[in-house]
Formats: structure tokens, C-alpha cells, sequence
């Protein structure tokens, strides 16, 4: 499951007002490429945060480590930097960051 992490994106337009939720402790900038596929960019600082999904999402974790619970089931599962995880449409996931922040980069499939 690991991958090079992408390091830049080429011609895009990018949100400058921030998507900023539970207090600041979880801050994204929306992005929208060239072919018109959309993605996030974002920093998760320490705790434990629920998102619900409308479309399936692809979150590549790009520094950082954080664990995963998808729609309720199952263990938590460790996700380090360089791995990604998806979640499907309308469901939710639950993310933990123990320490330090995670960085992230949110694929709207």
C-alpha cells in the first residue's frame, strides 16, 4: 500500500477561504484541477474527528500518521505517512491523531 506521496499539483485553482472545522483542529483548502476533479489539502492536529461523505472519498496521508475507523466497523487501523485509505459515498469515518499533525491530500471520486 505505499506510493510516492504527491509533491505538487500543476494548474489548478485554489480556494482561498479555508474549510476549518471542529475549532481549528482540522483545516483544509479546497483545489480544483485542470480536468475539474476536485481535492483538499489539510492538517489534522491531535484528537479524534468524525466526517461523514457524500461521494467516495481517497485520503492519501502525506506526513504524519493517524488511525482510521470506517463507517463503525471494525478495529482502528493505523495509517502512516505514504498510505491512503477510502471511504465509500454517503457513509463516515472516524479519524484519531494521536500526536503531532497529520497532512493530507482528499480525492472526491
Amino acid at each position: 500500500m505505499s506510493y510516492q506521496a504527491p509533491e505538487q499539483f500543476a494548474g489548478v485553482t485554489v480556494a482561498c477561504k479555508a474549510n476549518v472545522y471542529f475549532d481549528g483542529k482540522v483545516v483544509s483548502h479546497g483545489l480544483t484541477l485542470a480536468d475539474g476533479s476536485r481535492k483538499t489539502l489539510g492538517l489534522i492536529y491531535p484528537g479524534t474527528f468524525k466526517f461523514n461523505t457524500g461521494v467516495p472519498e481517497r485520503m492519501e496521508i502525506i506526513a504524519g500518521a493517524c488511525r482510521v475507523r470506517i463507517a463503525g466497523n471494525g478495529d482502528w487501523i493505523g495509517f502512516p505517512t505514504g498510505t491512503w485509505f477510502d471511504v465509500p459515498g454517503n457513509s463516515f469515518f472516524e479519524i484519531e491523531v494521536a500526536e503531532g499533525i497529520a497532512e493530507y491530500v482528499c480525492s472526491f471520486c
